[in-house]
């Protein structure tokens, strides 16, 4: 049992306290299995900093930054919005909504990222788009996005990133389909990791404030199992609390309790 095999490991117990990396006797956190090089594993490119999107972007394109504050609705579901949206500060997620009323988060995004990419093809939106945090984004007009493209370089990146996106929701949609609800969590709690969080040796921290909610929408499961899992995460020392909202996972064995699935 997987759980049990990572759970006897008191010289790598991870403390949702105190000094990150290292363990109650101040010994560095090692993983506890060889993994794949960075290059390998999956990754989705790098953020668009404020000086890259100048650089993709004609100035006359993109809009003047203008800030939100916290839990404000940048759009909705079914409203007229030909926009695409950069972030340059805070993070954001996307909800759906089914007919019956149940929502699915289908993604969080953060600085130097690219959201509302589908109005360039569709004039209504499908999904609500909300703010995690205060941010700053930058509107630009989806029909003259990609005329607005510098030049053959930075119209190729963008739609590069554009195909990442797309890679990583079939990725997500490939756990849904195939994996149980408590291996689809650790795996997008690993995504999140990568995306939101801060290494630190072999550990990601995430502090970004994350609900059980908002990871059972993204899961598709109930919020009560999120919790049980968790639970049994940190048992396993696979993940830690820091604080209220603060989340340190210890990929190398995230990745092995996925690997054993």
């Amino acid at each position: 049992m997987v759980y049990q095999k990572l759970i006897h490991k008191p010289e790598n117990t991870l403390h949702g306290r105190g000094r990150l990396g290292s363990t109650g006797r101040g010994e560095s956190l090692e993983p506890a299995v060889s993994w794949p090089a960075p290059g390998s594993q999956l990754h989705f490119g790098a953020a668009l900093s404020p000086d890259t999107i100048a650089g993709l972007f004609h100035q006359s394109a993109v809009g003047r930054p203008f800030a939100l504050p916290k839990r404000q609705a940048v759009y909705g579901s079914l409203d007229d919005d030909r926009s695409i949206y950069l972030i340059e500060r805070g993070q954001v997620k996307a909800v759906a909504t089914s007919p019956g009323g149940k929502e699915c988060l289908i993604g969080i995004y953060a600085a130097g990222e690219v959201f509302g990419e589908l109005a360039i093809i569709c004039a209504q939106r499908t999904e609500m788009v909300t703010t995690m945090t205060p941010v700053v984004l930058r509107r630009m007009n989806a029909a003259t996005a990609l005329d607005a493209l510098s030049d053959t370089d930075s119209r190729d990146e963008f739609i590069r990133r554009l195909a990442h996106r797309l890679f990583e929701q079939q990725r997500l949609i490939i756990d849904l389909v195939t994996t149980d609800s408590e291996h689809r969590l650790a795996a997008i709690l690993l995504y999140l990791g990568h995306k939101l969080g801060q290494r630190e040796g072999s550990l990601l921290r995430i502090e970004s404030r994350i609900t059980q909610e908002e990871l059972s929408g993204m899961v598709g499961t109930t919020r009560s199992r999120v919790g049980y899992f968790l639970k049994r995460f940190v048992q396993a020392n696979m993940v830690a609390r820091n604080g209220s909202s603060s989340l340190i996972l210890h990929e190398p064995r995230i990745r092995e309790f996925i690997a054993c699935g």
